[in-house]
């Protein structure tokens, strides 16, 4: 199923649904032919899969530079599809359970972690506590800027195509409560926002010199029941509160442009899948899909379906 992520859209419904979803890295699929870039770079479009064969050879299908692009992801040593099945050797493995905002980890999602990590020792990987440093507050308010404005773009954009001014009834309450908050964003704050992003890639990269892949929690929560996140509150801080202390983990790989899966390894006495995160340097897809086809070999998941009962 195709998806998009500008904050872990790929990854958190990959997560409840027991599936593969691996967030690529920026611009290793082309946004055009309409656009150079999905907010700022923060959003790509991939896949959620049921093997990683099938999310290798689907962006071996779709990736590569389009004419007019403004920028492009790396050059790859060989398909992504030879990458499954390949030995990774012996990674080194920095885990962090602490949730970017500070809001608690679900025990479920920390047993998760925790098994995700004893995996990866057993596989023969070096696998030590350690997270990246950078202003997470400062970066929370930079993608609300970035979002907020593109999103106000986004909505003028098709207005000026259907021939009228855009109304709140044209979209969700909570679409208009960020594209209002866009519209508060001056050029220059856009400016200092797109910095502020750029700083903490910069950041991302500077761990990546001592570790090869960074493991957390997919989510902080296990799933929630449909509709708990209502689109249709006019409360944006309360909904960006729940968001936040539901999916914060994800939205460093999109700020940073780095590649990122969740590996679905734990489901809980619920019958519930929870998935796991492991996020790689700009342009180190091959690294995640020789280790996802190695933890896919030795927790396999394609046959496992959480029962209808969980879901009420």
């Amino acid at each position: 199923a195709h998806a998009s992520d500008g904050g872990g859209s790929i990854r958190v419904p990959a997560s409840c649904c027991g599936l593969f979803g691996l967030k690529p890295t920026r611009a290793r699929n082309p946004s055009g032919p309409d656009a150079g870039e999905g907010w700022a770079g923060l959003a790509v479009s991939h896949a959620v899969t049921l093997s990683v064969r099938d999310s290798a050879a689907l962006l071996d299908a779709t990736s590569g530079p389009d004419a007019g692009d403004p920028y492009h992801a790396p050059a790859l040593a060989r398909p992504f599809l030879d990458e499954v099945g390949a030995e990774p050797g012996r990674l080194r493995i920095a885990v962090t359970a602490d949730n970017p905002n500070g809001a608690p980890v679900h025990p479920d999602c920390r047993a998760a972690l925790d098994e995700a990590a004893k995996l990866c020792e057993e596989l023969g990987h070096d696998v030590s506590e350690a997270a990246p440093p950078y202003d997470k507050e400062a970066m929370g308010e930079a993608m609300m800027a970035v979002v907020g404005a593109n999103t106000l773009a986004a909505i003028n954009r098709r207005a000026t195509e259907l021939g009228r001014a855009a109304s709140q009834d044209d979209v969700e309450r909570v679409t208009w409560a960020v594209a209002r908050r866009g519209a508060k964003v001056t050029g220059e704050g856009y400016v200092q926002a797109t910095q502020v992003l750029h700083r903490v890639g910069r950041q991302l990269a500077a761990f990546f010199t001592d570790h090869d892949v960074l493991l957390t929690p997919t989510l902080a929560q296990p799933p929630i029941a449909i509709g708990a996140m209502d689109m249709m509150t006019e409360d944006l801080e309360s909904y960006r509160d729940l968001l936040n202390g539901f999916a914060a983990f994800p939205s460093l790989a999109n700020v940073t442009g780095s590649p990122a899966m969740s590996v679905p390894l734990h489901w809980n006495a619920a019958g519930l899948p929870i998935g796991v995160m492991f996020m790689a340097p700009f342009g180190g897809e091959a690294t995640l899909l020789r280790l996802a086809a190695q933890l896919e070999a030795a927790r396999p998941w394609f046959d496992r379906r959480p029962p209808l009962d969980a879901m009420t």
